[in-house]
């Protein structure tokens, strides 16, 4: 293990811990002393119905979903009990950055969507006796635990929103994620994951960060110098004032975790490969929510998935920030997707 003071609650702020002891891996390996931490915000009530599960992005932690919570918001903890859980590999929950020898660093098992999922349940189940979720929601590799749940657990939720993600990474998605892993480990410091500090990395973070410059929002935001609109001065002040702010006090190995996990989701393996009868296993109310511009998780491969999922529907959220829209920079995309939530919510199960 090594110290890396982006990973507090002094920076994220304060998470409850649900031990799972020795953790079995879908991969065959063990997570001993097993940890998954998580935040909640309202109450959860006597008959335990009013439970919202709201899983982050890669790279984000719990508190990355807080800014969607909030009194008179469609998430609001006066009505719901919201569970924002962790995922391994975030730094906080059990990752290679927090784990003792000898699954430190680089010798952290593989770990998948599906057992992020399981960990999850047995918050949700085990822990606090929720038989029935009102919802569970989204973003990227969010989206990719929504559909999990939704597939291995179909009984368990009443409603799934997916926001710019898929149930089986596409292989366009697969190369992008591995390329982005490689930049990491491209660093001349990297050592197979056995650095001693992630600051030594920050070479290979840089490379990471600008593929994200690239990938992360789309031709039309940079054609219309959208990050002027944030104060930023030119292509490079962006790129260094926000994406290499943003990942810069990150470890490499945490990113790396989850990005393993996000190239290999797939709600398929429940099938034996027929994705169509995966998504069939579907009984919640969905909304398949696509960003528009997003080329990382396109507009026609969330519409392809769509298409298969019963009592579903598509939905857009328009933006140039394509699919960094989840970042709310603006007003716009804040709400247009409280707009979208508040749907699903009334939609009667």
């Amino acid at each position: 293990m090594h110290d890396n003071q982006y990973y507090t609650e002094e920076v994220h702020g304060h998470h409850h811990i649900h031990e799972l002891g020795n953790f079995k891996l879908e991969m065959g390996e063990t997570i001993p002393n097993c940890k998954l931490l998580y935040k909640t915000h309202g109450k959860l009530n006597e008959k335990k119905d009013n439970a919202i599960l709201f899983p982050h992005m890669w790279s984000g932690t719990s508190k990355s979903m807080e800014i969607f919570i909030g009194k008179g918001r469609p998430l609001d903890p006066d009505k719901y009990f919201i569970i924002l859980p962790g995922q391994f590999g975030n730094g906080l929950s059990s990752s290679p950055s927090n784990t003792a020898t000898p699954h430190d660093r680089g010798a952290f098992p593989h770990v998948t969507i599906g057992d992020d999922v399981v960990a999850q349940y047995s918050l949700v189940y085990d822990h606090f006796g929720i038989t029935k979720l009102e919802m569970v929601l989204g973003w990227s590799m969010g989206a990719q635990q929504t559909y999990e749940w939704a597939v291995r657990y179909p009984n368990m939720l009443k409603r799934a929103a997916t926001f710019g993600g898929t149930a089986k990474v596409t292989s366009h998605n697969y190369l992008w994620v591995k390329s982005h892993e490689d930049a990491l480990k491209s660093d001349p410091n990297f050592n197979n994951g056995f650095y001693n500090n992630s600051n030594d990395c920050h070479v290979g973070i840089r490379r990471h960060s600008q593929l994200w410059g690239v990938m992360g929002l789309c031709h039309a935001f940079y054609r219309e110098n959208v990050w002027s609109s944030i104060g930023f001065n030119s292509v490079d002040d962006f790129q260094h004032g926000f994406w290499d702010n943003y990942f810069l006090p990150m470890d490499p190995n945490n990113l790396n975790c989850m990005s393993w996990k996000w190239r290999h989701g797939d709600v398929s393996r429940h099938t034996s490969g027929n994705l169509k009868e995966a998504l069939e296993r579907i009984k919640a109310i969905t909304y398949v929510i696509a960003f528009s511009d997003d080329m990382l998780f396109p507009l026609e491969d969330c519409e392809y998935e769509q298409k298969m999922i019963p009592n579903s529907k598509l939905r857009v959220v328009n933006t140039l920030w394509a699919h960094f829209g989840m970042f709310c920079v603006t007003s716009n995309e804040k709400d247009q997707i409280d707009k979208i939530i508040t749907d699903l919510l009334n939609e009667s199960y």
